[in-house]
């Protein structure tokens, strides 16, 4: 039987106020056995940058990462951000190492093409080596994985927080018996995104095709069910989105093969 593993993503306000930061990671350190954490950190990104003077441009929440904006991500998500967790796990007796997708050789892609737009350096997953994570995970070490990647040509990529997290629970499912949770803000996905009692408890694929053409779901929210949908139907065991104060797994909706 394998040992279980629980892939925490969490992206948003969360990581980038020292509350809801705290809160989170005492919760994270909590979780029994087994742990990895994927972060974002766009916010403070589009923070740094306009301090930098230097425009952050988005096209359907994506943004678009030019030269300039490359290396502010590198500076802020595998630095501010990420060090920071790692710092304050590590305050909590969690043995965490912050790493990005080129440590290790964990997480290679590729420049995403050029079709209508143009995204710039921003990296599409090609593999993830989940044994080189297997292998850190069984010395005790909690990696803690900032959303970039490399191509194996010495360029670093910008590549999607939840891509990455669904990559990496697929990879490590040939070794572990594997959670895979998003938290963010919202109880899980909602009806209503203003009442906290329209929580959709569970989604199937029928079930998504219906809340798709009735526009319950749109936005952000579709690649993130989109990549749970990759996971759960490639070998991860269970897929939840919920808040953050319930990755324990207590409520949120979960995604169903």
């Amino acid at each position: 039987m394998k040992e279980k593993i629980t892939v925490i993503k969490v992206g948003g306000k969360i990581v980038e106020e020292s509350n809801s930061l705290g809160d989170l990671l005492n919760r994270f350190a909590n979780i029994e056995g087994h742990k990895v954490l994927i972060h974002g950190g766009g916010r403070s990104a589009t923070r740094i940058a306009e301090r930098l003077g230097i425009e952050s441009r988005m096209v359907n929440g994506r943004r678009i990462t030019d030269e300039e904006t490359l290396q502010v991500v590198t500076m802020v998500y595998g630095g501010l951000v990420n060090k920071n967790i790692v710092a304050q796990l590590q305050a909590r007796g969690i043995n965490a190492l912050g790493l990005t997708g080129a440590d290790c050789n964990i997480i290679k892609a590729h420049k995403r093409p050029v079709t209508d737009i143009d995204y710039g350096f921003v990296g599409d997953v090609e593999s993830v080596n989940g044994e080189m994570l297997a292998g850190l995970i069984g010395r005790g070490v909690v990696p803690v994985i900032a959303p970039l990647t490399h191509d194996g040509k010495g360029n670093m990529l910008n590549t999607n927080a939840d891509t990455m997290a669904a990559e990496t629970a697929k990879a490590l499912s040939a070794f572990f018996d594997v959670t895979l949770t998003y938290c963010f803000e919202l109880p899980g996905v909602m009806r209503n995104p203003e009442d906290n009692d329209s929580l959709i408890p569970c989604i199937t694929r029928a079930a998504y095709r219906e809340l798709l053409a009735d526009g319950t779901i749109s936005g952000g929210m579709i690649p993130k069910i989109d990549n749970a949908f990759n996971a759960i139907e490639n070998g991860v065991s269970e897929v939840v989105i919920t808040k953050a104060d319930s990755i324990d797994g207590s409520q949120g909706t979960h995604i169903i093969a």
